[in-house]
């Protein structure tokens, strides 16, 4: 459920196939550059009503690790 969200937001936030979205696919592979990551990350802010710090931020390489976060913030 948080996967398909975050996967939705990554696609319209990126302008990203959601079908090229997958759990175990980097940031990188999906050629998300660092302006592209603040994006999201704000995106997500607003979306989940979280605060992700920088340091957090950098830590999420793939997209499972986003939905882990998300759900840790969110539990």
């Amino acid at each position: 459920m948080t996967f398909d969200k975050v996967k939705e937001i990554m696609a319209e936030t990126l302008n990203l196939d959601e079908a090229d979205i997958k759990m175990e696919a980097t940031l990188k592979d999906l050629g998300i550059d660092s302006i592209d990551a603040v994006e999201l990350v704000m995106a997500l802010e607003e979306t989940y009503d979280v605060k992700i710090a920088d340091e957090e931020a950098a830590a999420l390489e793939k997209v499972s690790d986003i939905v882990a976060f998300i759900e840790k913030k969110i539990a």
